[in-house]
């Protein structure tokens, strides 16, 4: 069974509609709460350059 760990990010009013992170032995795996059934697998590389480029990001 996969455990899915909210994002520290998903704890204010809006708490329902968040990200979620799970991993198996070789991928990570990440997902909306609002549309649980669409899984991003991905390599942890792959999950480090996409928090990577949105720390980067400028913001709106």
């Amino acid at each position: 069974m996969i455990q899915w760990q909210k994002s520290t990010f998903s704890s204010g009013s809006d708490g329902a509609n968040c990200v979620e992170l799970a991993h198996t032995k070789a991928l990570l795996l990440l997902r909306e709460s609002d549309v649980p059934a669409r899984i991003l697998p991905m390599a942890p590389t792959t999950l480090a350059a996409l928090l990577d480029h949105l720390r980067d990001a400028p913001t709106r």
